[in-house]
């Protein structure tokens, strides 16, 4: 599955929050990239707000637009808020699992950790980044990919109590999804009700 590749910092500056970790650049460059970034800007239109907060929700887990649109669709028929199901499908994505989990620095990392097989679900490997984490389910560390310096460097220091609904067990390396995240429980700024009225359209 195809993904951006592309320079990170200058997406960050794009929407002014360091979307993809901590950033330097950023800090320095708090202002939109290109030849006119730090020059006045026009008013942006309705639609104009709306798409840039649903690129700021695809940029920041990874997710492309088809996939998007897909997990929209879902969020859509199933019980609930919209906007809060659509987050909620995306925290269960297996790649911001193994993030959260604090097993890689970025969902990036955590992304090609999956694809690389170093990742388990209930003890069996799973490749597939995009796969739906459920609530009961444990996810860890492949055993020959323990000592991995990447995995060993984002555990280092990682507070797993910020995110009250995966339980750790630094035994094992690995962490069971107690439950989908209440919105509340979501720490990304993202306005989930501007996609949905943009979708909506």
């Amino acid at each position: 599955m195809a993904r951006y590749t592309g320079p990170k910092t200058r997406i960050a500056r794009k929407f002014g929050e360091a979307i993809f970790g901590p950033d330097k650049v950023l800090s320095k460059k708090n202002y939109p990239p290109g030849q006119h970034g730090n020059a006045r800007k026009r008013k942006t239109s309705e639609y104009g707000i709306q798409l840039r907060e649903k690129q700021k929700a695809k940029y920041t887990y990874g997710v492309l637009e088809k996939q998007f649109r897909n997990l929209f669709e879902k969020a859509s028929r199933s019980k609930g808020i919209t906007g809060e199901v659509l987050l909620q499908l995306l925290e269960g994505r297996l790649d911001n699992i193994v993030f959260r989990l604090g097993i890689a620095p970025t969902r990036a990392a955590a992304r090609q950790l999956v694809s690389h097989r170093h990742v388990t679900v209930d003890g069996k490997v799973v490749n597939i980044p995009s796969y739906t984490v459920k609530a009961g389910q444990v996810v860890g560390v492949r055993e020959r990919s323990k000592s991995l310096e990447i995995v060993a460097e984002a555990l280092s220091g990682f507070n797993h109590s910020k995110y009250p609904w995966i339980e750790w067990d630094s035994a094992t390396l690995s962490g069971k999804l107690l439950h989908l995240p209440e919105r509340a429980d979501i720490p990304e700024n993202i306005k989930e009700q501007l996609i949905v009225e943009l979708y909506s359209k």
